[in-house]
């Protein structure tokens, strides 16, 4: 029995109109034979799930540099809570819950080492700017599996590449991460600042939480709903105005309360000094790259970019460690 071809008879039968159905992907960048077991899609998510960028992210900065604490988040739980939300709301709209977690779980992959702090200073010196959605198809699509990529359906590379509020996903499923992402990062940043000492809960204006809710809780119930509510039996995913804009004005409180906050923010000056000495060390010192990276020059990539590859690619830890290698003296022991 071919199962793939089962599940894909039940795509068909039970989910929505609109959903996005497996047998029906544009495809991959280069032909594959099917799976017998998995669909498209779960094959996707199961690629994104076991590479290396994935587990690297458990060590890379959501909004606080290195946290000293258990609970706060990393961009590998962000990717978590994103992945949970989305999966949720694609299940009560009948869309592909499959896409759409495999968008959700790869829509991080090129965030680069301390977060957003990180993403600027690559943008400042890196030829070709850096934008974090970008870089994660490029790892999906030429970094991974030693150069060969995870040759990923469209429908998937393409929810990761416009998973910003400024772009739209072709797929419903890709539109569902697009809103959960900001969702489940406006509301896990609260409940992080808050157990930083950053705000209370309390500081938040009433205007907002009249509307949305006076906890983290409340908040994901009610803008998780209103999504469903606003988006089911239509071909597109929305949310109703007064939501959308208390949503919005929770992200600029954001902003101007966490986001920039001195006290928060007060080490991140550091992090443009530290990555930029470090691309100009490895564009003077290519053969310093490890050997990974040489290939991708030998096979014609720029220079600029496999550096701006392999800054992006480090966790927190490692790239404080290859600074402190590069640029700080040990200690002489006779």
């Amino acid at each position: 029995m071919n199962y793939r071809e089962r599940l894909e008879e039940l795509e068909e039968k039970n989910l929505s109109a609109f959903a996005a159905k497996s047998r029906e992907s544009k495809g991959r960048l280069r032909p594959e034979t099917e799976c017998d077991m998995r669909t498209a899609y779960q094959r996707d998510r199961d690629r994104i799930l076991h590479c290396k960028s994935f587990r690297r992210m458990k060590h890379k900065t959501q909004v606080f540099l290195a946290p000293q604490g258990d609970h706060y988040r990393t961009r590998l739980t962000h990717t978590l809570e994103v992945s949970q939300i989305s999966r949720s709301i694609a299940k009560a709209l009948l869309l592909n819950e499959d896409l759409t977690e495999a968008i959700a779980l790869g829509h991080d992959l090129g965030h680069t080492p301390f977060g957003h702090a990180g993403e600027r200073a690559l943008d400042s010196v890196c030829q070709d700017g850096f934008r974090h959605s970008e870089q994660s198809v490029r790892i999906v699509d030429r970094l991974e599996r030693d150069g060969a990529g995870l040759n990923l359906t469209w429908e998937v590379r393409d929810g990761i590449l416009n998973h910003h509020l400024s772009t739209l996903p072709s797929t419903l499923e890709g539109r569902i991460v697009r809103f959960s992402d900001k969702i489940a990062y406006i509301n896990h940043d609260i409940d992080d600042a808050i157990r930083g000492g950053i705000l209370k809960e309390t500081d938040i204006p009433e205007e907002i939480t009249d509307i949305l809710g006076k906890s983290v809780k409340e908040r994901l119930d009610t803008l998780i709903h209103d999504i469903v509510f606003q988006s089911d039996g239509k071909n597109e995913i929305l949310m109703s105005e007064q939501i959308y804009e208390a949503m919005m004005k929770l992200r600029e409180f954001m902003f101007a309360h966490v986001y920039t906050n001195p006290v928060a923010k007060g080490e991140e000056y550091k992090v443009k000094g530290m990555l930029s000495q470090m691309y100009a060390y490895y564009l003077g010192n290519i053969r310093a790259l490890p050997e990974e990276y040489q290939h991708l020059i030998a096979d014609g990539e720029p220079n600029t970019r496999v550096v701006c590859d392999y800054i992006a690619g480090m966790s927190d830890q490692y790239a404080v460690s290859r600074f402190q290698s590069l640029f700080i003296p040990s200690p002489w022991i006779h």
